[in-house]
């Protein structure tokens, strides 16, 4: 039997949800053309920093930089890509001379598992070609969305959009695209770069969040788009508009 408050609860209607507002751009169209104009201008042909041959070795790369640094990585695969630079060298050299090869970045004997794996799947499903295709790519063992948009972009010439720590820490401290995940940043981003501006955007910002808008002090007296800037957190020293002639 219900009690009075269990009957009151009952002939009460049920609240419609109010659905929650998904954060938004502090920019508006013009702006983010002219932020990504001036990343441009500045860097005409903005290149990624993982050192490879082909885009194999660029997909091997991509999975070893999971929770490791470009340059770390690049210490470790110069001498592997010596010896293994095709899906077929490198299951030939084995698991264990692989992990000798990568011992210096974290997470080393699961990522050798997963460069072998991967590897053998390029064989068996792909002709020890890499797909360049995203679905495909997901699948191969170790290669997340992330690692596969990275691929697609600088091996295929794909207009992909890839969030790193980076983009996902600048697309929230400028509240230019936030978003909780990953995920949420790049739909964020991709709902506001200009399509003609796509294809080296996520390398823009990358390089931004790498050398100037740092994680722990971000260098506003080097920004280009500085003036533009809608953080909260800033240096003091921020420059004066900037022109194309400054900016270059």
């Amino acid at each position: 039997m219900l009690k009075p408050k269990d009957k009151k609860a009952a002939r009460a209607p049920a609240r419609a949800k109010t659905p929650r507002k998904k954060p938004r751009s502090r920019y508006s169209s013009d702006e983010v053309r002219e932020i990504f104009r001036r990343f441009a201008v500045q860097r005409p042909e903005p290149k990624g920093e993982l050192e490879h041959v082909n885009a194999f070795t660029l997909l091997v790369a991509v999975v070893l930089s999971a929770q490791a640094t470009d340059i770390g990585v690049n210490k470790a695969t110069r001498g592997l890509f010596a010896v293994a630079d095709t899906p077929q060298k490198m299951l030939a050299l084995g698991e264990d001379r692989v992990g000798d090869h990568i011992r210096t970045i974290g997470l080393w004997r699961n990522k050798a598992k997963n460069v072998i794996a991967l590897s053998q799947a390029l064989i068996r499903d792909h002709d020890g070609q890499v797909p360049a295709d995203r679905d495909q790519l997901t699948k191969l063992p170790g290669v997340g969305r992330k690692t596969a948009n990275v691929v697609l972009n600088m091996a295929f010439g794909q207009p992909t959009f890839a969030v790193d720590t980076h983009i996902l820490r600048i697309g929230n401290r400028l509240g230019l695209a936030p978003g909780k995940t990953p995920d949420e940043v790049e739909k964020r981003f991709l709902d506001i770069i200009p399509q003609d501006y796509l294809r080296h955007a996520h390398h823009w910002l990358i390089l931004h969040g790498r050398y100037v808008c740092k994680a722990r002090k971000p260098e506003c007296e080097r920004c280009v788009i500085a003036d533009l800037c809608q953080a909260a957190e800033k240096t003091s020293a921020i420059p004066a508009a900037l022109t194309p002639i400054e900016i270059g």
